[in-house]
């Protein structure tokens, strides 16, 4: 039988040394991959940089409009959509540029965007009410599916298996391609999607949630105090007055 035991216990004092030289007043959102690296992203300057486990900083962005940083559960393509721009880039695990998606020469008012691999992205079109699977290599349209859900406030969106999964400050939703809503649950405070195999998780302000097709919604994870709160595949992670803690998840 598998279960989880959630050990409270901060980040090293070393660690803990190294991580209170970065300004993490000013981080509007943060990032953990799973070899230690954390990445901050500040709307104070709309800034995305990069810091390997003992706070060194190893890469730094500079946008010159707020983008909405995907996921680095794969460091080494690292997606970013910007409303603003109208675009979507594509960065190595150095952050460096390698793509640029303009999606003003063939779309109109793009509001969400999700890549889904080095291939193709799916975009939710506000002004046809349309999810398109584009395969941005050529410059090809896939697949284009009318929905009739709201697109206001989305805050994130993920396609899977046929299903699209999207984010909401107070709610999450799974819709299937035929506009069936398959689940629908109240959050608090949601930021952003993950996944890992046939989970996904919520990612709210304080809160963590997790729900599978085959098992209840639940939250898995607190910290009230926290300003924001994180995930990688082996911790939680929080930051608490301007210092970063890890919550160690072990699995018996």
């Amino acid at each position: 039988m598998f279960f989880l035991i959630f050990i409270f216990c901060s980040i090293s004092a070393q660690k803990n040394l190294s991580f209170d030289s970065l300004n993490l007043r000013d981080t509007q959102d943060f990032f953990a991959d799973d070899y230690g690296d954390i990445y901050l992203y500040k709307n104070k300057d709309f800034s995305f940089t990069k810091y390997d486990s003992t706070g060194l900083q190893q890469a730094k962005i500079m946008f010159t409009v707020p983008f909405k940083i995907q996921s680095v559960q794969n460091p080494l393509s690292i997606f970013a959509f910007s409303e603003n721009a109208q675009e979507m880039r594509l960065f190595d695990e150095n952050l460096v540029e390698i793509q640029k998606i303009n999606f003003r020469e063939n779309f109109g008012s793009v509001v969400m965007a999700f890549g889904a691999d080095l291939q193709y992205v799916w975009l939710l079109e506000d002004s046809t009410k349309r999810l398109i699977k584009y395969r941005f290599r050529d410059k090809n349209i896939q697949n284009s599916y009318l929905v009739n859900f709201s697109f206001e406030g989305i805050k994130d969106l993920m396609v899977y298996k046929n299903y699209i999964y999207l984010l909401k400050e107070n709610h999450f939703l799974v819709y299937d391609f035929q506009n069936n809503l398959i689940f629908e649950t109240k959050i608090e405070e949601g930021r952003k999607l993950q996944r890992e195999n046939g989970d996904f998780f919520i990612i709210g302000k304080n809160k963590i949630y997790k729900w599978n097709s085959s098992s209840p919604f639940k939250q898995i994870f607190n910290d009230s105090d926290a300003k924001i709160v994180e995930k990688n595949s082996q911790d939680f992670l929080a930051i608490l007055k301007n210092k970063l803690y890890i919550y160690k998840i072990e699995k018996q």
